[in-house]
């Protein structure tokens, strides 16, 4: 008789998930996969196609507002995205989630502080390391996953533009209206953090994204070795298209606009799927954004298939008074899709029953 044959009772060990970017994408993301995490004290553990492992990988250039204070004044990484994916995972986001995000409207030095800013700048410099800061208040928010920076570097964004000017700061390129040519970090060369990089190698999924392409997505991969793990596994590696382009960073970017941008900064093909929305935008929210300089993502099929990348439509909208991703439906789309073995899931590429839930193209 064969060592472990097929045995029923044998528990799967789940899947493990690693989601790159940064900003209300990431975190919109993380909320909805959280649901699916299975830790070891769950009495009830959602069995099918179960998460054992989420890591989130942040982006750490923001250098506007709280966290760009922080940043300043107590050089510290920038603590607002890390937080957001701390709440999004979080346990109870109904107390502690809101106390977290808090923002303080008086007080001299305190005003447009976030507390969970300052909680994790206090830790910071109580524990000397700021990921250690951010294990212990994930601690305090009991999250379902783990957090990484993707570099504990002080780093900036630099674009330079079509019209030939060098924008330094997220903060400036975000503001600025003109096409971005190309982006670099500042310094160019710097380490990524071992621990994110150990869970991209583990990884049976790999997610970018949502979020803003420049800003949010692209740092990250601006670190060569983030880009070189990614390109070498060999998981399902899916990018999750924005719902809007972004005035400032994608105005008049069709999907495969954003995908040749990844494949230029990140030197090669990182991308398998692309993830998108096919549900329509009611014309009076359409309008608003509009005004606003920004529209719907246009999906451009033959271009995206000129890039090698298969295509999952489904309807992703969640329109109330911003646009933003149904993270439950996205969340069950991915791991539908996504999280079940090979052959299961080649049989799913080419079943008619698979594209009655979502459209493969």
């Amino acid at each position: 008789m064969k060592k472990n044959a097929a045995n029923p009772k044998k528990k799967s060990r789940g899947f493990r998930i690693v989601a790159l970017g940064g900003g209300t994408g990431l975190s919109a993301l993380l909320r909805g996969l959280k649901q699916h995490v299975v830790r070891g004290d769950d009495k009830n553990p959602n069995a099918e196609r179960p998460i054992s492992d989420l890591a989130a990988i942040v982006t750490v250039t923001d250098d506007g507002g709280s966290s760009g204070r922080l940043r300043r004044e107590n050089r510290i990484l920038p603590p607002g995205d890390i937080r957001n994916c701390m709440v999004a995972l979080s346990k109870d986001e109904a107390l502690l989630g809101r106390l977290f995000q808090y923002r303080f409207h008086a007080g001299r030095g305190l005003t447009g502080h976030n507390f969970g800013n300052l909680f994790l700048a206090a830790l910071t410099h109580i524990t000397g390391d700021f990921t250690e800061a951010i294990r212990e208040s994930s601690t305090v928010l009991a999250i379902r996953g783990r957090i990484f920076p993707s570099t504990l570097a002080n780093v900036h964004l630099v674009a330079t533009l079509t019209n030939g000017r060098r924008v330094r700061g997220e903060t400036r390129i975000t503001a600025s209206r003109v096409p971005i040519k190309k982006l670099e970090l500042s310094p160019k060369k710097v380490r990524p953090l071992p621990l994110a990089i150990e869970a991209i190698r583990k990884a049976d999924l790999i997610l970018l994204g949502p979020g803003s392409l420049y800003t949010s997505v692209l740092p990250n991969l601006l670190i060569p070795e983030v880009a070189s793990a990614i390109a070498n596994s060999k998981s399902p590696r899916v990018y999750i298209a924005n719902l809007m382009t972004q005035p400032g960073e994608t105005a008049g970017y069709a999907l495969a606009d954003h995908l040749r941008a990844i494949q230029i900064h990140a030197s090669r093909k990182l991308v398998d799927y692309v993830v998108a929305n096919r549900q329509p935008i009611s014309p009076k929210v359409a309008r608003r954004y509009r005004a606003q300089g920004a529209e719907p993502v246009v999906i451009d099929l033959p271009e995206l298939q000129k890039l090698g990348c298969r295509v999952v439509l489904d309807n992703l909208l969640d329109e109330r008074d911003v646009i933003r991703h149904n993270h439950k439906r996205l969340a069950k789309l991915l791991l539908d899709k996504f999280c079940c073995p090979p052959r299961q899931r080649a049989t799913r590429v080419t079943s008619k029953r698979a594209t009655s839930k979502f459209q493969i193209a």
